[in-house]
């Protein structure tokens, strides 16, 4: 099946990456890596009306919700993991565990309130980690040698986690989730044509993938099988979230020369299927 995406935002992002539905108040988030900004917007009319833009003063790779209202959001950030309250304020929780050329990147809430978020490695090497962040704000290192730490999700019971790791392989793997610790690395699927970045998984069990330079979103059976296909007018998708039944999508136009007309906002369709919003972080700020 092939369907195609509409773009639903009226600005364009260098770096739009990990686009999250808040449960506690039905807005959309997502971030820009580069300006180091995140952005709130409510999906009204098939559009996003942008609320609120928070500039965070380091490079931002992703975000997840507190359980509280109000509480704000626990953030991956240039070198951490850190807290950014509703009226703007960054606080760290947890500096200094990456460097020398080393980011944070993608990263999201298992059911049990954990955050796990990795980081990628300038230049491309098999030197970047994967972390997880407990509620008491305690960070362990759960996956060494990879190079760029991307999508993760978990099936609704926590049992499953996918994780995509975008090179070398380029390949979509899950992993067995036993007391918060990963066993069972497989892989699930190859990804062609394109460098896979972003995922979220869908109230069935299946998986979309955002396929950086490919200007596509693949939805993936949990056997592998490709199930499905979003076409973006735009070459770099990369990463995705629900908001009920509809599909969001964030872009990119970081390396384009020229940048074609599009690139770098919010696309949206209906999935024909429901996700979850995001799970939220058991910590306090």
């Amino acid at each position: 099946m092939r369907s195609r995406a509409d773009a639903v935002s009226a600005c364009a992002y260098e770096q739009g990456e990990a686009p999250r539905l808040d449960p506690r108040t039905g807005e959309v988030l997502w971030v820009d890596i580069k300006a180091g900004t995140v952005h709130r917007a409510r999906l009204e009319s098939g559009f996003l009306r942008v609320v609120a833009d928070y500039q965070v003063g380091a490079r931002v790779g992703a975000l997840a919700p507190l359980r509280e209202p109000g509480a704000g959001w626990v953030l991956a950030v240039q070198d951490g993991f850190a807290h950014l309250a509703q009226d703007g304020r960054v606080t760290p929780i947890a500096s200094g565990l990456v460097a020398g050329g080393h980011q944070m990147n993608d990263g999201v809430c298992d059911p049990g309130g954990r955050f796990w978020a990795g980081s990628q490695a300038l230049p491309r090497e098999p030197s970047a980690a994967l972390f997880r962040l407990a509620a008491d704000g305690s960070v362990e290192r759960v996956l060494e040698s990879v190079t760029v730490s991307n999508g993760i999700g978990f099936t609704a019971d926590g049992a499953t986690m996918y994780y995509i790791d975008t090179l070398p392989h380029r390949r979509l793997e899950a992993f067995d989730v036993v007391g918060g610790e990963l066993t069972g690395r497989r892989v699930v699927a190859d990804v062609a044509g394109g460098n896979p970045d972003g995922l979220a998984v869908d109230d069935e069990g299946c998986v979309w993938v955002a396929v950086w330079d490919a200007a596509a979103v693949r939805r993936y059976a949990p056997d592998g099988r490709l199930l499905a296909t979003v076409e973006l007018p735009v070459p770099r998708p990369t990463a995705i979230c629900f908001a009920g039944s509809t599909l969001l999508i964030t872009t990119a136009w970081l390396g384009l020369d020229p940048v074609p007309e599009g690139s770098g906002r919010v696309y949206a369709m209906d999935a024909g299927v429901s996700g979850p919003p995001a799970a939220a972080w058991a910590g306090t700020p």
